[in-house]
């Protein structure tokens, strides 16, 4: 979702490696992007928080939380932070990005499909297939490594005609 941010002001929300390359990788893109962190550290690789504090567009925002992301009938306007210290200020913004982790909604079928230690669904392969015969996962769920949007819809599209495939089999 970067490039709808070209050349505009962005937060993210997060102190690990992946709140870190989200960042990086907006910098390239965006005029400003903040890092919003409630802690007064990175948890993020030494090479990542070396990337974050030498790039020149990325102002880290330490020991603050969000309290409200602010908008209007067409988007994010703005974030109303807070410090450890109680002060509350609002900033000014076109985009707003949690970048804290992600946990994947499996907890519901770990009793019968097989999951890794993280909770993602195991497939079969790049297929969809589970291994539960007629049970197939796709998107979030089963994607450690891209969890997008876009793959989501994808990996669903894929999962539909496995689906199809093995109703047809039947």
């Amino acid at each position: 979702d970067g490039f709808f941010y070209r050349k505009k002001t962005v937060a993210v929300v997060g102190g690990g490696d992946t709140a870190c390359e989200e960042a990086s990788y907006l910098a390239g893109l965006c005029s400003k992007v903040y890092m919003i962190v409630r802690r007064d550290v990175l948890r993020a690789s030494e090479a990542m928080q070396k990337r974050v504090l030498e790039t020149p567009n990325i102002e880290v925002l330490w020991n603050c939380s969000t309290e409200e992301v602010l908008g209007d009938g067409f988007g994010v306007t703005g974030v109303r932070l807070r410090r450890k210290d109680g002060e509350v200020f609002e900033l000014a913004l076109d985009g707003f990005f949690l970048a804290i982790g992600h946990h994947p909604n499996s907890e519901l079928f770990r009793e019968w499909v097989n999951v890794d230690a993280q909770g993602y669904i195991i497939t079969d392969g790049k297929s969809s297939r589970t291994n539960v015969e007629g049970v197939f996962a796709a998107g979030d769920v089963q994607d450690p490594v891209y969890r997008q949007a876009v793959n989501a819809a994808a990996s669903g599209c894929r999962a539909a005609l496995d689906a199809e495939k093995y109703l047809k089999s039947l």
